[in-house]
């Protein structure tokens, strides 16, 4: 006897816990849902979206409104819609308990903008995809323009674009290369400023210091891009210093192991 009133003693102190989470549950669904914390990462100074621009973004698609109930919050599809945002790499939304929630967000770094033939504008980001600009933001990037004729593509990836079986795709290839060199080197990155791409398909670089220009010519592999700038580095580092900066009107590295210079 004293055993099946141990159990159900049990029974009733369970039953008891489930009501009140219950309560609880639903009383805490039918609270405001607070503003979210947002916490951004990005390796630019220049962040392209903005807490108070997610907000918006969130509120037109009606994923968050003023006086919204905590059981009107949808995580999964308010993931989904920030992580196709072309700024975004990587996205996480998590719930708390009291109304509370987060957002935890990886912003693209952007490496190269380009000016194509078509009129159109747009970023190339550190693994190779492509964004769209921005009308509020600019990134302090390489800039390229010339005859390019590969068009806006969000689609478009690292892998795509490196493939060298996809003939229409391989100046983004060669524009990546130059970029994300010269984004990773402390000396470049403060020497060129922007490229030109030729009609027969050399790349001309433009230093920010001097007014000389940089036959780079292809720049179809990283090994390639390398060691042209390797050369182009040594250049400067050895042979300017002493001869000026303004001897030379043409530097050439476009000839594989040479370097031509021409005079003004």
């Amino acid at each position: 006897m004293r055993i099946w009133l141990l159990r159900i003693c049990w029974l009733l102190l369970s039953v008891g816990v489930i009501f009140v989470f219950y309560l609880a549950s639903s009383n805490e669904a039918m609270q405001e849902l607070k503003r979210p914390k947002i916490v951004i990462h990005s390796a630019d100074e220049n962040a392209f979206l903005t807490r108070s621009e997610l907000l918006d973004r969130l509120e037109l698609k009606h994923l968050f409104y003023p006086k919204m109930k905590v059981s009107a919050l949808k995580i999964h599809r308010i993931e989904r819609s920030i992580s196709s945002m072309p700024e975004v790499k990587h996205v996480e939304v998590f719930k708390h308990l009291g109304g509370r929630w987060e957002i935890i967000l990886e912003l693209r770094q952007p490496i190269a903008r380009i000016f194509n033939k078509k009129g159109q504008s747009y970023y190339l980001d550190q693994d190779g995809f492509m964004m769209n600009r921005s009308t509020l933001h600019t990134a302090r990037v390489l800039v390229f323009s010339g005859y390019i004729w590969d068009a806006y593509n969000p689609r478009v990836n690292y892998d795509f674009i490196n493939n060298p079986n996809l003939k229409s795709s391989q100046k983004i290839s060669q524009i990546y290369h130059i970029s994300n060199y010269v984004c990773n080197d402390p000396l470049m990155h403060k020497l060129i400023g922007q490229v030109y791409l030729e009609a027969d398909g050399d790349f001309i670089l433009i230093p920010i210091l001097g007014d000389q220009q940089i036959i780079f010519g292809q720049a179809r592999t990283a090994e390639e891009v390398s060691d042209k700038f390797e050369r182009l580095r040594h250049f400067y580092k050895e042979a300017l210093p002493h001869e000026g900066w303004n001897k030379y009107k043409e530097i050439s590295v476009k000839y594989e192991g040479q370097i031509v210079c021409r005079k003004k």
